[in-house]
């Protein structure tokens, strides 16, 4: 099994690409009334060249460090928000993933250990990476279970125009592969990757 979050409301349910189409329309035909963020796909921008992460706010953040190999993009770089002070980043374009290690203060840990984002992820110049969200998360819990968060902004946004509907169908297609993948190798994370012939590193 897996979860969904959908306006802070939890659901259960199972691991084919048919149960959780139909699970984000139903989730959303029963939360459509209830506020849902809604913004356009954030956009963030890598120079590998200056060691800088421009954000989705268009702030220019300083990288401590980047590793390219053939299958991504490393970043790890400190952090001024109040619940982590530093971020480790994988951007991985053939998963259509992002997979992130928040580094939490003490008085905000979190129990995860990996955060997934979906979406769109490219190398668009020799030294220069584009990243484009397409609203759908994952909260991997190694062992145990993964969470699949933000279906009712993803439907809103593809109801307000923002995302067309082949993407809102990759996007969730891309949740269900990884989600069905990561549970096939133990709820791991890393020996799902493995599979694939993908070792990412970390601090």
């Amino acid at each position: 099994m897996f979860h969904i979050w959908v306006s802070g409301k939890l659901d259960r349910i199972g691991h084919t690409p048919l149960d959780a189409a139909a699970a984000t329309r139903n989730a959303y035909d029963m939360t459509q009334a209830s506020a849902v963020d809604l913004h356009r796909p954030k956009v963030e921008y890598f120079n590998v060249e200056e060691l800088t992460n421009i954000d989705p706010k268009g702030f220019v953040r300083q990288v401590e460090r980047y590793h390219v190999e053939p299958w991504g993009l490393y970043m790890a770089r400190t952090s001024d928000h109040p619940e982590f002070h530093y971020i480790e980043s994988w951007l991985l374009p053939s998963l259509s993933i992002r997979a992130t290690v928040f580094h939490f203060t003490p008085a905000h840990l979190r129990d995860q250990d990996y955060y997934i984002d979906i979406g769109e992820y490219a190398q668009v110049e020799p030294k220069k990476w584009k990243s484009v969200d397409h609203y759908l998360d994952l909260v991997v819990r190694s062992g145990r279970e993964v969470e699949l968060l933000d279906v009712d902004e993803l439907l809103a946004a593809h109801a307000a125009g923002y995302l067309e509907l082949p993407e809102a169908q990759l996007a969730i297609e891309t949740a269900t592969t990884v989600i069905d993948g990561i549970a096939a190798h133990g709820h791991s994370f890393e020996n799902w990757l493995r599979a694939r012939d993908i070792t990412l590193t970390w601090m």
